[in-house]
């Protein structure tokens, strides 16, 4: 409570400087304009930082445009908030990327690099992307596998439909397929679908009709973004959500 009265009485004070300005003694003017350059300085420096720092995305952010009937929605970790470790070369196969997020490769020497990057653009709603760097490769396979949090699981019908939209960057263009596992007793579902890089809007659609899962089992989900001949290459993972909802009925 102190603190705010005495900043109200600098604002007084101050407004009667600017007020009395054209009459006051030129002594007092000088004095009080080198008390004004001072502030000036200070609080120009307040606007600038806090400009960039609040344009910024929140970090632990879960908004994003999804679906007006989903039952379940969700942003991984990894796009959250920040890692303990931001960035890593030579990545080696089964690199976990906080407790949700694992890389996997077959390469005898790996070339792989991955960093974590505060998003800045005011498009982007996470907090944070990844940053993929391959150089050579000389695996068969390279993928982004995806822990899905039990709450994906409960009440999870085979009349959901289920949506992965992401926003990414690359350099030169590659195939990217999006495989969805559902675990269910000792089965495992798989569904594929291949992102639409050409569009807009990169999103893709799981309808569970044309699996045979076991409602009362389902266990686990994951999500593996697999990555087709990824040599030379850069790619930035801006953001990547999730969000369940019930198919309408024919």
């Amino acid at each position: 409570m102190f603190g705010k009265f005495k900043q109200t009485d600098a604002l007084r004070q101050w407004r009667s400087a600017a007020q009395t300005a054209g009459t006051v003694a030129l002594e007092d003017l000088r004095r009080k304009a080198a008390q004004a350059r001072q502030l000036k300085t200070h609080l120009d420096r307040l606007l600038f930082v806090s400009a960039s720092r609040l344009a910024l995305p929140a970090i632990g952010n879960q908004a994003f445009p999804k679906p007006h009937d989903a039952d379940w929605f969700w942003r991984p970790e990894l796009w959250c908030g920040p890692l303990g470790t931001p960035g890593l070369a030579a990545v080696a196969n089964k690199h976990k990327l906080g407790q949700e997020v694992t890389l996997f490769h077959d390469c005898a020497i790996s070339e792989l690099t991955l960093r974590q990057l505060r998003n800045t653009r005011e498009a982007d709603l996470a907090a944070y992307g990844v940053r993929m760097d391959v150089f050579r490769f000389d695996g068969t396979y390279l993928s982004l596998a995806i822990d899905l949090p039990s709450s994906a699981a409960q009440g999870l019908k085979r009349t959901h439909l289920i949506r992965v939209e992401t926003i990414l960057e690359m350099e030169t263009p590659l195939e990217i397929f999006a495989r969805l596992n559902i675990q269910h007793g000792p089965n495992t579902e798989q569904l594929v679908r291949e992102l639409p890089l050409d569009q807009e809007d990169i999103r893709v659609e799981f309808d569970l009709s044309y699996t045979q899962m076991q409602e009362s089992r389902v266990e686990k989900l994951w999500l593996d973004l697999i990555f087709e001949s990824p040599e030379m290459n850069q790619v930035i993972l801006r953001d990547v959500t999730f969000s369940r909802r019930p198919r309408a009925a024919m």
